[in-house]
């Protein structure tokens, strides 16, 4: 039996590919237009779960465009081919119903490719503290007006430059959150969006997920925030394709013994997440995310090589390329290689709603700070140093038998 808990979910970026698609994807599971395929939280060995159901989500959001939500339902039709436009039409009147609760988001601390994609009249000169204060009162607004139990807070942004605090010795951040939140007045705070919107619902005693691999609620001071006040948090990075093959793959050359001398690996598409990637800046929090692992699994690091090229005319679908030259007994040379096609919001939309239901699930069991468990779903989880996709699921699976038995025991 689904559980009866009416909970919020606020997408940041919301009219973005990932967010659209993950909307869809919502209301046509409410309408049984669609099945369960790719929905992880709907394998059979969690069909027992204590899970909210999809007519207890209430959906809003902030933004930095004023494109209508149902015009971009609609280009997933056409540009994504993610679903068909009967769908959409059977979802339209629900699709306005959310426009009306999206909100004004902030371009603080993004970069410029980011913030020359902003056409909405955004408050000006406002400091951090100001921005986390107007974020909130939009959250508060809607988790009274709608009457939620819960609100989840998912970033699903575009990806923000990484953070140098080296190009500032100033701005090195404090690992308390006493010391860290007079910083929020400042005009010189270094904390991009992402921290920004992790404070406001952190503070709140809300849920905060990252599924970019924008800064977010890492940094220790908002890891205590959450503590502090109730909240839990998880991210960052989205693992949806060619780095889940590589959690997949690299631990059975590790336990087969069999030495990866490189691994290069190519990745081209041509979404408004892709456009924003073609800026160096942002490139560079992306490709050390999709990086990292390796090293981890193996035990040592390969020669690698990553790039990620924005080409307009694949639109969502990505294809990624792998080349894996590793040796074997006797020193032989030898080469794998893999191909990777997929619609990258399509990818990544079960997912999002994959960690929304466990992480109500996780508030619901009184847990708070930091959700390792939900390691399997990003390419960098926060506080995990295990990147083998198996066991990173196991965490998962150990975690929702936890709760289950715990059910069973109330």
């Amino acid at each position: 039996m689904a559980a009866k808990r009416r909970t919020g979910i606020w997408l940041i970026g919301s009219k973005g590919g990932v967010a659209i698609t993950t909307i869809v994807g919502l209301v046509a599971l409410k309408k049984g237009l669609v099945t369960s395929t790719g929905l992880v939280s709907q394998l059979p060995e969690f069909a027992d779960l204590d899970l909210v159901s999809w007519d207890d989500f209430v959906i809003g959001g902030h933004e930095i465009r004023g494109l209508p939500l149902c015009q971009e339902a609609y280009r997933v039709t056409t540009e994504m081919r993610a679903a068909s436009r009967e769908v959409i039409d059977q979802c339209r009147d629900e699709l306005e119903r959310i426009e009306a609760r999206i909100r004004p988001g902030t371009t603080w601390n993004v970069g410029p490719t980011i913030s020359g994609l902003a056409d909405l009249d955004l408050p000006r000169g406002e400091t951090p503290r100001q921005i986390v204060d107007r974020l909130q009162n939009d959250l508060r607004h809607f988790q009274q007006n709608e009457k939620l139990d819960h609100l989840i807070v998912v970033n699903v942004a575009s990806t923000e430059p990484p953070l140098r605090l080296a190009d500032s010795p100033a701005s090195c951040l404090p690992t308390t959150w006493a010391e860290l939140e007079p910083h929020l007045k400042s005009a010189d705070c270094p904390l991009p969006a992402s921290s920004l919107y992790a404070i406001a619902a952190l503070d709140m005693g809300s849920s905060y997920i990252n599924f970019t691999p924008s800064l977010g609620a890492a940094p220790a001071a908002i890891d205590e925030l959450a503590r502090l006040r109730g909240g839990r948090h998880a991210g960052c990075d989205g693992k949806t394709g060619e780095t889940l093959l590589k959690s997949v793959l690299a631990p059975m050359f590790a336990a087969r013994n069999l030495q990866v001398m490189s691994w290069v690996s190519h990745n081209i598409f041509g979404n408004m997440d892709g456009r924003v990637l073609d800026d160096p800046a942002n490139k560079r929090a992306k490709l050390e995310s999709k990086d990292r692992l390796l090293g981890e699994i193996l035990g040592y690091k390969p020669q690698t090589h990553i790039s990620i090229e924005f080409i307009e005319s694949l639109g969502d679908w990505k294809t990624a390329w792998d080349h894996i030259h590793f040796a074997g007994f006797l020193g032989t040379p030898m080469t794998f290689q893999f191909i990777w096609q997929g619609c990258d919001s399509v990818l990544a939309a079960p997912l999002v709603i994959d960690l929304i239901r466990f992480t109500e699930l996780a508030r619901h069991r009184g847990q708070t700070g930091l959700l390792k468990f939900l390691a399997s779903f990003f390419k960098s989880p926060l506080g995990v140093a295990e990147h083998s996709f198996v066991h990173q699921f196991q965490m998962l699976q150990q975690w929702l038998s936890e709760a289950d038995s715990a059910k069973g025991s109330e």
